[in-house]
């Protein structure tokens, strides 16, 4: 018979490992899953670093079978997004569970127990943890691994979830695949060119690169025009110009000038639009887990990434038009120009597809967009919700009192390596001007009796020798000197 299942909250430091690791056990044997860098996944779970948790408040929770782990969820409530929709929310998150029925209904009534004791009326999910990371189940496209900042899942989650009393469907995201080929090769693309220029001369919209010289600059209008872009978008909530500097400063990390496109009507900014080279693939490469030197998966990475590059394809995830300038045909002139370059700079680059999403099953725009250019829908995500009923006595919390600096970035091999280069450089300056080490300030050194075990400094003996020397210094102070010894 076995053992019954056991929600408990993550209290621990053992516990926390657990939850952890639990995703490198539960994925094991599936050759799709893409695993992150632990010290990245360590880092956005950290409730006290991570800059996501400064307007949010939530518990993690495993569910046990005896001394196994069989699941884990994180049930949280995003205040920002309940300030800017008008409503009390509460979301579920890092779900992951085996196949078992009765561990993902108690994973998931333990989430809405734990939301409704803080006066939420409805719980969503999956959300890790915002609507810029993971979001949704996958539904359709277990054949294939995730693109960047992309779920994967089990088939066998949609399941469990819909089978868990008072879960329904919210909305479904669509990923579309685009092959990239010269326009020549297909008349639908190229009679797409044609009509997409013409409408470019006719209302004055230009499409550029971002400028490599001047990088910081075009990033600032990505963050002017940010927020102005999506606010009327499902699940949207506004960043602050410090969660958009941190955004920024993330994606210069990754990003390829070349696939950066900013579009201007008559010379005013009018919107953008990003799209990343798949570092899934070479971190799927490299496979980081518990137990394996960061700084050796780092360097797989990397040459995985630029010196024999396993990187076929690119992810659009970000593009968005001014909502006085929709409508005008702005989104497929920076399609055209990311479409054009993607073609022909396949064969330098070795992509050839690009992957489009998510997009909401409601936008039709934007689907109309991409199937001019010969997408198919290549995988469904799903995100689901469930109504609550709050106790009585439950209060809604208050929000989180702001934290010193919540947007410190975590301590990896790579910030290790920044330190020592930092730390040989400032020594070989010094040894240019003529100074061998550092002027060194020399203390009092306080004699100490040789002990076998180093003892701990107490402070009745710290006051003892403090008081000795005194005696010393007063007695020297008071002895007559060489002369007065003389002159008597």
């Amino acid at each position: 018979m076995a053992d019954p299942v056991i929600v408990r909250r993550v209290q621990t430091r053992a516990e926390f490992r657990v939850f952890l690791k639990f995703p490198w056990t539960l994925y094991k044997d599936d050759s799709c899953w893409v695993p992150p860098l632990v010290s990245e996944h360590r880092f956005k779970l950290d409730r006290k670093r991570s800059p996501t948790w400064k307007h949010m408040i939530g518990e993690y929770f495993i569910a046990w079978r005896g001394d196994r782990a069989v699941g884990t969820i994180c049930a949280f409530i995003n205040f920002r997004h309940n300030e800017f929709h008008e409503e009390r929310a509460g979301f579920f998150g890092q779900f992951e569970v085996y196949n078992d029925q009765q561990a993902a209904t108690a994973l998931l009534e333990t989430a809405s127990h734990y939301l409704e004791g803080r006066g939420c009326t409805v719980l969503r999910g999956p959300a890790n943890f915002s609507i810029n990371d993971e979001y949704g189940v996958l539904v359709k496209g277990f054949d294939d691994p995730p693109v960047l900042v992309m779920p994967y899942n089990p088939s066998y989650y949609q399941k469990l979830i819909e089978k868990t009393p008072g879960f329904t469907a919210g909305m479904n995201l669509y990923s579309y695949n685009i092959t990239l080929r010269k326009s020549e090769e297909s008349g639908k693309i190229d009679q797409t060119f044609r009509v997409v220029r013409r409408n470019n001369t006719r209302r004055g919209i230009t499409a550029r690169i971002l400028d490599r010289k001047h990088i910081d600059r075009d990033l600032q209008i990505v963050k002017q025009i940010y927020n102005s872009i999506w606010d009327n978008n499902w699940g949207f909530v506004p960043l602050s110009d410090k969660e958009l500097d941190w955004m920024i400063r993330d994606m210069k990390r990754y990003m390829d000038p070349r696939l950066v496109i900013f579009a201007e009507v008559h010379g005013e900014p009018a919107g953008f639009l990003m799209a990343f080279p798949d570092l899934n693939q070479p971190l799927h490469a490299a496979y980081p887990r518990p137990g394996k030197p960061e700084l050796l998966s780092r360097a797989q990475m990397f040459w995985h990434w630029k010196m024999r590059s396993k990187i076929n394809r690119i992810r659009l995830p970000l593009m968005g038009v001014k909502e006085e300038f929709r409508g005008m045909g702005v989104e497929a002139a920076m399609f055209l120009q990311l479409y054009e370059f993607g073609a022909s700079a396949s064969e330098d680059t070795g992509w050839e597809i690009a992957e489009a999403g998510w997009v909401l099953e409601t936008n039709a725009p934007m689907q109309r967009l991409v199937e001019a250019y010969n997408a198919e829908t290549c995988k469904q995500y799903r995100f689901y919700e469930r109504a609550l009923q709050p106790a009585l006595n439950a209060v809604y919390p208050a929000r989180p009192p702001e934290r010193r600096s919540p947007y410190r970035l975590p301590v990896s091999a790579t910030q290790r390596v920044q330190s020592a280069r930092r730390q040989f450089v400032s020594r070989q300056a010094r040894l240019r001007s003529g100074l061998k080490r550092r002027p060194v300030i020399k203390m009092p050194v306080i004699k100490m009796p040789k002990m076998r075990v180093r003892p701990k400094i107490h402070l009745k003996f710290l006051r003892q020798q403090v008081i000795l020397q005194r005696k010393k210094l007063a007695s020297r102070v008071s002895s007559p000197t060489r002369e007065d010894r003389f002159k008597r």
